[in-house]
């Protein structure tokens, strides 16, 4: 059976969306520290993936999702990274050695040379401490911590759809980092339990992320989750850490930012993008996208037109005073 994940948990971070094969290699390259890295569709052109990454001052959190098949190939990293499916049954050789299922958490060592097969609507995460974080992990005993490391990105995973701003995303990345450090000593037993979201809640999730066109309405929410609504703001709260309009707000901007990486768009419209997510002030709404994702939508774009050599300083549609927000 495939893994699947959630497009909740790394959907927020993405870099590019829909990208052509020169993109997503130049982003690639850029994100995961590997220069040499190359990758081969195994048919045909056009869109091949999406990338997202979340980072943090103790290292990188990627998610590469192919939408064509391919191989990925060429990484001498000079430190080990962490590989993880996510969807789908990605491959992996290492060393020059043939190919066998990536089916759960891998250390990646430079001497590893790994390559990864990814087949249409497959997901892989790498994380890439910094600091040689992963230096000292011997071969031998990485796999009596695979179970607790596993464990540990899992929690991670379940509570970052929940943040509240960048800043709070970017702690929790640097806990996860921190906490991968030094694994290997008792000291796990405070290793967090993952925990399955109350249904109530799951169906509040899925009620914002399913129907853009739906508005914000906490009486109609609470009535299709089956409580009241001081129980559902107070479960929510309780559970997640925010509040369900803290969240609706959240997947607006989302939505804007996955337009805005969109490598089809060849000319993104900031303020059309914002005003269908019903964002009217374009200032506040810089201002939020700002604190939600750490950059200003202009520099959003910015970065994916810098991957076509397009980098000419122009001024993005529909930016006219963003910059200064």
């Amino acid at each position: 059976m495939g893994h699947t994940s959630s497009n909740l948990d790394l959907g927020a971070y993405l870099k590019l969306n829909n990208s052509s094969l020169d993109e997503w290699l130049a982003a690639l390259r850029e994100l995961s520290g590997c220069d040499d890295m190359n990758c081969r569709l195994h048919s045909g052109s056009g869109r091949v993936g999406a990338l997202s990454v979340l980072a943090s001052e103790c290292g990188h959190v990627i998610s590469l999702r192919a939408s064509k098949g391919m191989d990925v190939s060429g990484c001498r990293a000079s430190n080990p990274v962490l590989l993880l499916p996510r969807a789908g049954n990605p491959e992996i050789a290492t060393r020059g050695g043939g190919w066998r299922p990536l089916d759960r958490l891998f250390l990646a060592r430079p001497e590893d040379r790994f390559e990864l097969r990814l087949a249409p609507e497959t997901e892989v995460m790498m994380l890439r401490p910094g600091n040689g974080a992963l230096d000292n992990v011997l071969p031998q005993s990485f796999g009596e911590w695979q179970p607790i490391l596993e464990a540990m990105i899992g929690c991670y995973l379940e509570r970052l759809p929940f943040v509240r701003d960048d800043v709070q995303a970017r702690q929790l990345t640097t806990r996860l980092f921190n906490s991968i450090k030094s694994p290997w000593t008792p000291k796990k037993a405070a290793v967090c339990s993952e925990r399955t979201l109350d249904r109530r809640l799951q169906r509040v999730v899925e009620r914002i992320m399913v129907d853009p066109s739906w508005e914000f309405d906490l009486q109609e929410l609470a009535s299709y989750a089956g409580v009241s609504e001081r129980n559902l703001y107070y479960l929510m709260k309780r559970e997640t850490g925010i509040t369900p309009y803290r969240f609706y707000q959240r997947a607006r901007l989302i939505r804007v930012r996955e337009r805005l990486v969109d490598c089809q768009c060849e000319v993104p419209h900031i303020s059309w993008y914002a005003a269908d997510e019903g964002f009217s002030h374009l200032g506040r709404f810089a201002a939020m996208y700002r604190e939600h994702f750490g950059e200003l939508p202009s520099e959003t774009v910015q970065w994916r037109r810098s991957l076509q050599g397009s980098g000419t300083g122009e001024r993005v549609l529909g930016e006219p005073d963003l910059a200064s927000s």
